[in-house]
């Protein structure tokens, strides 16, 4: 099961992208999770399910948490 992810949270992937960096970074949620790698900045989109198999560890925390500012109106 994937781990509760938000936007700008780092993600340490089981195997390295080509350039040798295994740290990415997440920068879109949806069906699809979007994920930029933090080395050579390639974007790729995955499944939820792939990226779940692919995840190692969550690195960082992003800081977009969810804020509640009181009542919408």
């Amino acid at each position: 099961m994937l781990p509760d992810l938000a936007l700008g949270d780092i993600v340490q992937l089981r195997k390295p992208h080509p350039c040798g960096s295994k740290e990415w970074e997440v920068v879109r949620l949806g069906a699809d999770i979007g994920i930029q790698c933090k080395r050579c900045g390639h974007r790729v989109l995955l499944q939820r399910r792939d990226l779940s198999k692919r995840i190692k560890t969550i690195v960082i925390r992003g800081s977009n948490e969810t804020q509640s500012s009181g009542p919408h109106t």
